[in-house]
């Protein structure tokens, strides 16, 4: 099974996928962590590329096929071997995320970007996809706050960027309504945690 963990910065989803995946390995479950762009030694080349906060001069239509080729390299090396020999795939983030930041943050049209990555991904989609929702206010508090955490070039965007991001994640959400399951991520982390875990249960059948 392929399940993905999206959100706007801040949400929390790396930290509860984290946990997500200590429970499941718990119970028996064979699982693969990883996460976009990078998972790879290839991808996270490309990956240190479109997130240096020195690259501002980066063209948004090269950052969305930085990002389609990040994904494909994954999807090759990692993804598609481990959900064919019955493992677990938890990603922090993939195909939606383009869809928000560059489709709709960036203006570059959400079907203009799902087509690259269809070309990309030859159609692949995630059989789970949680998205968690918060307000970009509060999630760029969060990260404020957070020292250990790394500061990426989308983090330096203004505001009105971080809320077309959540927007377009919230139409993605209705459009996709059979993938997708919204997590509530202002509330406190044991009970996003307990939420989630209960999602996923359900997908499982457990």
């Amino acid at each position: 099974m392929f399940i993905t963990f999206e959100g706007p910065e801040g949400s929390g989803k790396t930290t509860v996928s984290n946990i997500i995946v200590n429970r499941l390995e718990k119970l028996g479950y064979k699982v693969i962590k990883t996460r976009e762009p990078g998972g790879t030694p290839i991808a996270e080349a490309i990956r240190n590329v479109i997130l240096d906060p020195k690259n501002t001069n980066l063209d948004p239509r090269a950052e969305a096929l930085l990002y389609a080729a990040s994904r494909r390299q994954h999807l090759v090396e990692k993804v598609w071997p481990a959900v064919s020999e019955g493992k677990i795939v938890i990603c922090d983030r993939f195909l939606d995320s383009s869809l928000a930041y560059q489709g709709g943050a960036r203006n570059l049209g959400v079907d203009n970007i799902l087509s690259v990555n269809m070309f990309a991904t030859e159609g692949t989609f995630p059989d789970l996809t949680l998205l968690f929702d918060i307000a970009p206010e509060d999630g760029l508090k969060r990260i404020a706050a957070n020292a250990n955490r790394e500061v990426n070039r989308l983090d330096l965007e203004k505001i009105d960027f971080h809320k077309k991001v959540r927007e377009t994640f919230l139409e993605l959400a209705e459009k996709y309504n059979e993938r997708f399951v919204i997590v509530d991520a202002n509330r406190p982390l044991e009970d996003v945690v307990e939420n989630t875990w209960l999602i996923i249960k359900k997908k499982l059948g457990i």
